[in-house]
C-alpha cells in the first residue's frame, strides 16, 4: 500500500496552495500563521496578489508554476473553521483533494524544520483537524512549518497564538524559504524528488 501510494502522489501535479493561519494584524506574524507567511512569500515572488473572494470565504491569487495555473488560498474563516473555506474552494474550482498542498505550522518540527507529506492523521493540529470533518479523509498533500514547542501540552495555545522570538522567526523564515526553493517539484508531481531535497539538512538551491 505504501509503494501504491507513493506512486499515486507522484502521477498528479498541483492546483491548490492552502496556507493555514487566522485572519487580522494581530495575528499576523503569530507561530500559527507559518501557513500565511509561506503563500504571502509565494505571491510575493511570483508577483501576485491576494484579493477577497467570497465563494470560497477567503483571500486568493493565481500564479503559474512551470508553466502550472496555480491557485493560492488564504481561508478567512479561522483556524478552526478552516475546512468551510478549502471544501468550498475545492468545489468551486472543481479540484481534487489530492491536488492540494496544505501548509500549517507543526509543535512537532523544531523551528527551521520543514517536512512535505502525503496523508496521514492530523496531529492535533486545529486547522487540519476541521479539514478532514469537512473532506471526510486526510488524502492530501501537507508542508509542515516548525514552530517548535512550549515544552507542556497546557501551554500550547498560547505558544502558537504567541509570536516566536526573533532567533526562531529567522529560523522559520529559512524553513519558508528551502519551502519555497523545492515548489517547483511538488507543482509538477515529483513529490519525492522535492521531499528529499528539503528533508536533506544544509541542502539548498
Amino acid at each position: 500500500m505504501w509503494a501504491a501510494r507513493e506512486a499515486h502522489t507522484n502521477m498528479a501535479g498541483l492546483r491548490l496552495i492552502v496556507g493555514l493561519g487566522n485572519p487580522g494584524v494581530e495575528h499576523l506574524r503569530t507561530r500559527h500563521n507559518a501557513g500565511f507567511w509561506l503563500v504571502d512569500a509565494l505571491a510575493q515572488r511570483e508577483g501576485a496578489r491576494f484579493g477577497v473572494e467570497s465563494k470560497v470565504r477567503g483571500e486568493t491569487a493565481k500564479i503559474v508554476i512551470g508553466g502550472q495555473p496555480l491557485w493560492l488560498l488564504k481561508p478567512a474563516t479561522f483556524m478552526n473553521a478552516s475546512g468551510a473555506s478549502v471544501g468550498a474552494a475545492l468545489r468551486y474550482w472543481k479540484i481534487e483533494a489530492e491536488e492540494m498542498l496544505v501548509v500549517h505550522d507543526d509543535l512537532d518540527l523544531p523551528p527551521g524544520a520543514a517536512r512535505l507529506k502525503f496523508d496521514g492523521g492530523h496531529g492535533g493540529q486545529n486547522g487540519l483537524r476541521d479539514l478532514f470533518a469537512h473532506l471526510g479523509h486526510g488524502r492530501f498533500h501537507r508542508l509542515r512549518i516548525g514552530i517548535g514547542h512550549p515544552g507542556h501540552k497546557d501551554h500550547a495555545t498560547s505558544w502558537v497564538l504567541g509570536r516566536p522570538s526573533a532567533v526562531d522567526e529567522l529560523a522559520i523564515l529559512e524553513a519558508i524559504a528551502r519551502s519555497l526553493d523545492v515548489l517547483p517539484l511538488a507543482v509538477a508531481g515529483e513529490f519525492n524528488e522535492a521531499m528529499k531535497r528539503l528533508h536533506t539538512p544544509g541542502n539548498r538551491e
